[in-house]
């Protein structure tokens, strides 16, 4: 079996710039959930938990699903320290099968770059939705100075809209919101925020 990457980085993830991130990506994913008091959400791929737990406040149930036990475990501590009745963790991968959870809300912050196969895995995430659900996508546009073996080096937003309309969603809408320096591979990049519909 691959070595997960995300188990041996898990203890150091927590970073200032990481933090300082996923501080300005929260900000962005908040305003999605203005009206989802009532509503599940997935936070998938959710690492240490840096976005789904300052979000968890805005929804009834907040689930953490990360393929790192390490990640989860991290995420655990946190949760007991701050007391958040409302959140769940799972360790999953849904590139390898789906689990039996259901969701009106599933967050994908900076992890389609991470995953090769980008159709399969949004295939995953649809079936994942309940009906009229909403899938939120965080990543980075395409970077041409971005190179990695493992890893996309970003995104074309109408290349990714009509992969989730293939895929069954709706209606998409892709808004780029930030532009940082050295945050995509030590690159200058820009973040976009894609809002599906089932």
């Amino acid at each position: 079996m691959e070595e997960n990457i995300f188990e041996t980085i898990a203890k150091k993830y927590d970073s200032t710039e990481r933090i300082e991130l996923a501080n300005i990506i929260t900000h962005k994913v908040k305003e999605e959930l203005v009206q989802a008091k009532d509503k599940t959400f997935i936070d998938y791929g959710s690492g240490t938990g840096l976005i789904g737990l300052q979000v968890a406040s805005s929804v009834k149930t907040a689930i953490l699903i990360d393929s790192s036990e390490n990640m989860i475990e991290i995420i655990n501590n946190k949760i007991e320290a701050n007391k958040l009745g409302n959140v769940q963790t799972l360790v999953a991968d849904f590139t390898r099968s789906t689990l039996d959870v259901k969701a009106d809300i599933v967050l994908v912050s900076l992890v389609l770059l991470h995953i090769p196969d980008t159709k399969t895995i949004l295939e995953r995430l649809y079936e994942t939705l309940n009906t009229d659900g909403k899938l939120i996508i965080i990543d980075f546009d395409k970077n041409p100075n971005v190179y990695h073996p493992k890893v996309h080096n970003g995104f074309v937003a109408n290349e990714l809209k009509s992969l989730l309309a293939n895929t069954g969603f709706k209606s998409t809408t892709i808004q780029q919101f930030y532009h940082g320096r050295n945050i995509f591979m030590k690159q200058d990049a820009t973040l976009f925020i894609a809002v599906s519909k089932k």
